[in-house]
């Protein structure tokens, strides 16, 4: 007999911590992990409405998108509010994570990249109307981003909160809007009709806003402001980035069909795909 039986050793127990650094798991409530996450709330929140197997991961797709959506506007209005108060490495800090976060974004396209007209047809009743322009998070995203319309907010108005909140941001400063004052304090001749623009309408490129940014970018001593441009840069090529997988995942489900919420679908994606984000940081480098 071993000495450890002789002695009246007991035997260890496989459902007990080994050591004293092993995680607490008794707790008298739910765990302070739930409390914090809410995962229970986030994993019950799926309701396919079809039987298709399929139609689950294009559901749990499109809530992270939104997941997504939420922590990128608050990192650019972050940023805008740092640049509201002259503080450029706050404000690039944030375009910084953003960018990490965007590129999140466009890997959730990957699930649904290769689905084929059968395999969406087989769920796509299921959305009825429904269409990712619909989205609020999303729509906030793109008033930061100088892409505004006020027939946007239509779709929201059964939502007093939602649109309230949507008619807010059409009214304020885009992110792009507070680089360009920025810059104007900064003694740059930025003209005042940009300035001074109605904010609730799209941004229009500006041929003196583009020389101000060929002069910065020609000058090697650009400085916090060719970082801040830099960083700008980051952001638009994802959002490119983002709208031309969009325009590859819907062209490949469902052809030239009409969208779901009654759009040109890869027509209006096409169009949308074209477009460039903060313009004149592109169009400037043909200067330089």
């Amino acid at each position: 007999m071993s000495p450890e039986v002789s002695s009246g050793a007991k035997e260890p127990d496989a459902t007990e911590p080994e050591t004293a650094e092993a995680p607490n798991l008794d707790f008298a409530g739910t765990t302070p992990y739930e409390d914090y996450v809410q995962a229970d709330v986030l994993t019950h929140l799926q309701h396919p409405l079809s039987d298709d197997p399929g139609e689950m991961v294009f559901l749990v797709t499109t809530q992270v998108m939104e997941l997504w959506f939420t922590v990128i506007v608050h990192e650019w209005e972050t940023a805008s509010r740092a640049l509201r108060q002259d503080d450029i490495p706050v404000a690039i800090d944030a375009l910084k994570r953003s960018v990490r976060e965007l590129d999140a974004l466009n890997a959730s396209w990957r699930p649904l990249a290769q689905l084929t007209p059968a395999q969406f047809n087989s769920y796509r009743a299921a959305l009825g109307e429904g269409s990712g322009f619909q989205s609020a998070m999303y729509r906030r995203m793109e008033f930061l981003l100088g892409e505004k319309a006020a027939s946007m907010l239509v779709p929201h108005r059964g939502a007093p909160r939602v649109h309230a909140e949507l008619e807010k941001a059409l009214h304020e400063p885009s992110l792009y809007d507070e680089v360009l004052r920025l810059l104007a304090r900064r003694g740059h001749p930025v003209p005042a009709a940009t300035l001074d623009r109605d904010l609730s309408l799209r941004y229009e490129p500006s041929a003196e806003v583009e020389a101000v940014w060929a002069d910065l970018y020609a000058r090697e001593e650009g400085g916090d402001l060719l970082r801040l441009g830099e960083a700008l840069t980051d952001v638009a090529e994802l959002v490119w980035r983002w709208r031309n997988d969009h325009l590859v995942a819907t062209r490949r489900a469902m052809g030239s069909k009409t969208g779901t919420g009654g759009s040109a679908g890869v027509a209006w994606l096409e169009k949308r795909a074209g477009k460039n984000v903060f313009p004149e940081l592109w169009t400037a480098r043909s200067h330089v």
